[in-house]
């Protein structure tokens, strides 16, 4: 009869295990909006998180879920209502810093995108940031964002050290079309306007503003704007999914390079715009293929700077003590 038991149980495992060894598992991935996003709305077309996960022997589907705005996305990181978040590296930074050797710490897994965030202006006589008048409202997309870390940054650089704040009370807050109309249509106190791609290209394309800054400048060359990153607890419960991620992302970039008209497709359909169509967003995506991709850059210079004025206490020596060992041979820095 002990037999006959042992035999049943071992007919029923085979039964009951392969179901749950093919069990799926969710990877819940915040996205925002624009350009700058699209490796990931490509990953989500055309389902390539799932093949690199299932080349790494995993059972995975992903989902996507859009947030205006880095604090935004950082809240939902930490609430656990997504597992990874692409949004800017400051506010990574940040997370990285008050989480410190908790569960909840924030390490960045990939680049995303590292498109200039230009500051463009139509004031006909402005050349330069300082020809902007203490009138003169400057527009970006949140408060806390990417673009206002590059403003303060400018700041300093031509006030000096102390003065990165200088720039701050002119700074609103609105979203990319109303900034853009804003330019376009000129006639209010918002003279100036910190894009990211189209709505810099599209600005720039009108003849209504010109550039009179950008994230270069702060930078001192090339920047991250957009980085993946999710809380150490969910990377040691998932410990081959930055690897996933990155080879999901890279496959990702590959296609804006190789395929820029399948990319261009891909994004209108994620996207309608009234503004864009196809071969504009094409030649768009042609002058632009070193924007995308999983190395990061400018980590360490925007570190030091969050360091010396108060917005993080702990500045990484390196920018490797921010992201997974997965990025470590890539050509960031």
């Amino acid at each position: 009869m002990i037999r006959k038991i042992v035999t049943a149980m071992g007919l029923l495992a085979a039964v009951v295990l392969p179901n749950v060894a093919a069990a799926q598992t969710e990877v819940k991935i915040g996205i925002g909006f624009g350009v700058g996003f699209l490796p990931m709305f490509i990953a989500d077309e055309m389902k390539l998180v799932e093949k690199q996960a299932k080349a790494a022997g995993l059972d995975v589907t992903a989902s996507y879920r859009r947030f205006s705005g880095s604090s935004a996305m950082q809240d939902a990181v930490l609430s656990g209502s997504v597992d990874v978040g692409v949004y800017g590296v400051a506010a990574m930074l940040i997370a990285w810093d008050k989480a410190r050797n908790t569960p909840q710490q924030i390490f960045g897994i990939a680049g995303v995108n590292s498109s200039p965030l230009v500051l463009v202006a139509n004031k006909p006589d402005a050349k330069t940031i300082q020809d902007l008048a203490p009138t003169d409202k400057i527009a970006m997309p949140a408060l806390v964002s990417p673009q206002m870390y590059a403003l303060q940054m400018i700041a300093e650089k031509i006030y000096g050290k102390g003065q990165q704040d200088k720039l701050k009370p002119q700074v609103v807050a609105l979203p990319h079309p109303e900034s853009l109309n804003a330019m376009l249509t000129g006639g209010t106190e918002v003279k100036a306007y910190f894009s990211t791609p189209p709505f810099t290209q599209l600005v720039l394309d009108s003849g209504k503003a010109k550039a009179i800054a950008s994230s270069e400048d702060a930078f001192g060359g090339r920047s991250t704007f957009l980085a993946a990153g999710a809380t150490k607890k969910w990377l040691e419960a998932n410990p081959k999914m930055a690897d996933v991620l990155v080879k999901a992302i890279d496959e990702a970039s590959d296609i804006i390079r190789k395929d820029p008209k399948k990319a261009a497709e891909i994004y209108l359909k994620i996207e309608p715009s009234k503004l864009l169509d196809q071969a504009r967003v094409e030649a768009m995506l042609k002058s632009m293929p070193d924007d995308f991709g999983t190395p990061v850059y400018g980590v360490k210079t925007l570190a030091d700077f969050m360091g010396r004025v108060g917005g993080i206490k702990n500045i990484p020596a390196k920018w490797s003590d921010v992201f997974v060992p997965a990025l470590h041979a890539s050509a960031s820095n």
